[in-house]
Protein backbone atom coordinates (compact mmCIF):
# COMPACT_ATOMS: atom_id res chain seq x y z
CA UNK A 1 0.00 0.00 0.00
CA UNK A 2 1.48 3.50 -0.92
CA UNK A 3 1.30 6.01 1.38
CA UNK A 4 -0.46 9.53 -0.19
CA UNK A 5 1.15 12.88 1.13
CA UNK A 6 -0.50 15.09 2.91
CA UNK A 7 -3.48 17.40 1.32
CA UNK A 8 -4.04 20.68 2.30
CA UNK A 9 -7.52 20.91 4.18
CA UNK A 10 -9.29 22.16 7.29
CA UNK A 11 -6.84 20.36 9.77
CA UNK A 12 -4.01 21.80 7.83
CA UNK A 13 -4.39 25.82 7.87
CA UNK A 14 -1.90 28.17 6.59
CA UNK A 15 0.76 29.46 9.17
CA UNK A 16 2.63 31.86 6.57
CA UNK A 17 2.60 32.79 2.96
CA UNK A 18 5.70 33.88 0.85
CA UNK A 19 5.61 35.12 -2.99
CA UNK A 20 8.38 33.01 -3.79
CA UNK A 21 9.90 29.33 -3.06
CA UNK A 22 12.91 30.57 -1.32
CA UNK A 23 10.86 32.72 1.28
CA UNK A 24 8.94 29.66 2.20
CA UNK A 25 12.04 27.04 2.47
CA UNK A 26 13.25 30.30 5.08
CA UNK A 27 10.33 29.84 6.97
CA UNK A 28 10.40 26.51 7.48
CA UNK A 29 14.59 26.32 7.70
CA UNK A 30 14.02 28.78 10.96
CA UNK A 31 10.94 26.46 12.32
CA UNK A 32 13.79 23.59 11.83
CA UNK A 33 16.45 25.49 13.68
CA UNK A 34 13.99 25.94 16.41
CA UNK A 35 13.70 22.45 17.20
CA UNK A 36 9.82 22.76 15.57
CA UNK A 37 8.67 19.31 14.60
CA UNK A 38 9.12 20.11 10.86
CA UNK A 39 7.31 16.92 10.08
CA UNK A 40 4.29 18.53 10.31
CA UNK A 41 5.02 21.10 7.83
CA UNK A 42 4.69 21.31 4.24
CA UNK A 43 4.96 23.92 1.36
CA UNK A 44 1.98 24.27 -1.20
CA UNK A 45 2.21 26.58 -4.23
CA UNK A 46 -1.10 27.71 -5.54
CA UNK A 47 -1.71 29.06 -9.34
CA UNK A 48 0.59 27.14 -10.90
CA UNK A 49 2.40 28.34 -14.45
CA UNK A 50 4.77 26.58 -16.69
CA UNK A 51 7.38 29.29 -17.69
CA UNK A 52 9.49 28.85 -20.79
CA UNK A 53 13.00 30.81 -20.81
CA UNK A 54 14.05 31.05 -24.24
CA UNK A 55 18.17 30.54 -23.81
CA UNK A 56 19.08 31.35 -27.82
CA UNK A 57 18.59 30.54 -31.27
CA UNK A 58 19.24 27.04 -32.14
CA UNK A 59 20.99 26.50 -36.21
CA UNK A 60 21.88 23.40 -37.66
CA UNK A 61 25.32 24.00 -36.70
CA UNK A 62 24.44 24.00 -32.77
CA UNK A 63 22.43 21.82 -33.06
CA UNK A 64 25.33 19.35 -34.50
CA UNK A 65 27.58 20.97 -31.77
CA UNK A 66 25.31 19.76 -29.10
CA UNK A 67 24.75 16.60 -30.69
CA UNK A 68 28.84 15.87 -30.53
CA UNK A 69 29.02 17.43 -26.96
CA UNK A 70 26.19 14.42 -25.66
CA UNK A 71 27.99 12.12 -27.96
CA UNK A 72 31.00 12.26 -26.97
CA UNK A 73 29.90 11.73 -23.00
CA UNK A 74 28.14 8.18 -24.61
CA UNK A 75 31.14 7.42 -26.69
CA UNK A 76 33.17 8.03 -23.55
CA UNK A 77 30.95 5.59 -21.30
CA UNK A 78 30.60 2.89 -23.83
CA UNK A 79 34.69 2.88 -24.55
CA UNK A 80 34.83 2.56 -20.00
CA UNK A 81 32.88 -0.12 -20.33
CA UNK A 82 34.57 -1.86 -23.22
CA UNK A 83 38.00 -1.33 -21.42
CA UNK A 84 37.28 -4.11 -18.70
CA UNK A 85 37.83 -6.48 -21.84
CA UNK A 86 41.03 -4.39 -23.34
CA UNK A 87 44.29 -6.16 -22.23
CA UNK A 88 46.98 -3.29 -22.25
CA UNK A 89 47.45 -0.04 -21.34
CA UNK A 90 47.65 1.14 -24.82
CA UNK A 91 44.09 -0.88 -26.01
CA UNK A 92 42.75 0.95 -23.09
CA UNK A 93 43.63 4.53 -24.16
CA UNK A 94 43.06 3.35 -27.74
CA UNK A 95 39.15 2.62 -26.69
CA UNK A 96 38.37 5.74 -24.92
CA UNK A 97 39.56 7.86 -27.07
CA UNK A 98 38.10 5.84 -30.30
CA UNK A 99 34.73 5.74 -28.03
CA UNK A 100 34.71 10.17 -27.56
CA UNK A 101 35.56 10.43 -31.49
CA UNK A 102 33.10 7.75 -33.14
CA UNK A 103 30.22 9.14 -30.38
CA UNK A 104 31.26 13.20 -30.74
CA UNK A 105 31.00 11.85 -34.85
CA UNK A 106 27.26 9.63 -34.67
CA UNK A 107 25.99 12.65 -32.16
CA UNK A 108 27.04 15.52 -34.51
CA UNK A 109 25.37 13.74 -37.20
CA UNK A 110 22.32 12.79 -35.57
CA UNK A 111 22.01 16.47 -33.93
CA UNK A 112 22.26 18.20 -37.17
CA UNK A 113 19.46 15.39 -39.27
CA UNK A 114 17.10 15.52 -35.85
CA UNK A 115 17.11 19.37 -36.06
CA UNK A 116 16.97 19.72 -40.00
CA UNK A 117 13.71 17.07 -39.38
CA UNK A 118 11.72 19.71 -37.46
CA UNK A 119 11.42 21.76 -40.73
CA UNK A 120 12.10 24.62 -38.69
CA UNK A 121 9.57 24.97 -36.44
CA UNK A 122 11.75 24.90 -33.11
CA UNK A 123 14.70 26.80 -33.74
CA UNK A 124 15.12 27.45 -30.43
CA UNK A 125 16.85 26.59 -27.10
CA UNK A 126 14.74 26.66 -24.08
CA UNK A 127 14.37 26.06 -20.53
CA UNK A 128 10.92 25.26 -18.98
CA UNK A 129 9.97 25.30 -15.23
CA UNK A 130 7.27 25.22 -13.12
CA UNK A 131 6.55 27.89 -10.65
CA UNK A 132 3.28 29.35 -8.29
CA UNK A 133 2.36 32.79 -7.74
CA UNK A 134 2.04 32.02 -4.26
CA UNK A 135 3.60 29.52 -1.66
CA UNK A 136 1.91 28.67 1.45
CA UNK A 137 3.67 26.93 4.28
CA UNK A 138 0.54 24.79 6.17
CA UNK A 139 0.76 22.75 9.36
CA UNK A 140 -1.33 20.15 10.83
CA UNK A 141 -4.09 21.79 13.33
CA UNK A 142 -2.70 20.70 16.91
CA UNK A 143 1.03 23.02 15.89
CA UNK A 144 -0.56 25.52 13.53
CA UNK A 145 -0.83 28.19 16.38
CA UNK A 146 2.80 27.37 17.65
CA UNK A 147 3.56 27.62 13.91
CA UNK A 148 2.16 31.14 13.18
CA UNK A 149 3.46 32.48 16.27
CA UNK A 150 7.14 31.38 15.07
CA UNK A 151 6.90 32.49 12.03
CA UNK A 152 5.49 36.34 13.69
CA UNK A 153 8.90 36.13 15.66
CA UNK A 154 11.00 35.61 12.04
CA UNK A 155 8.61 38.23 9.89
CA UNK A 156 9.43 40.98 13.33
CA UNK A 157 13.15 40.24 12.67
CA UNK A 158 13.21 40.53 9.28
CA UNK A 159 11.42 43.86 9.05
Amino acid sequence: MTQQPPSEAVDRPAVGSYPTYAGAQRAVDFLADNKFPVEHIAIIGTDLRMVETVLRRLTRGRAALAGAGTGAWFGLLIGLLLTVFAAGTHSVIALLVSGVVYGAIFGAIFGFVGHAMTGGQRDFASRSQIVASRYDVVADAEVAEEAKNMLARLAMRED
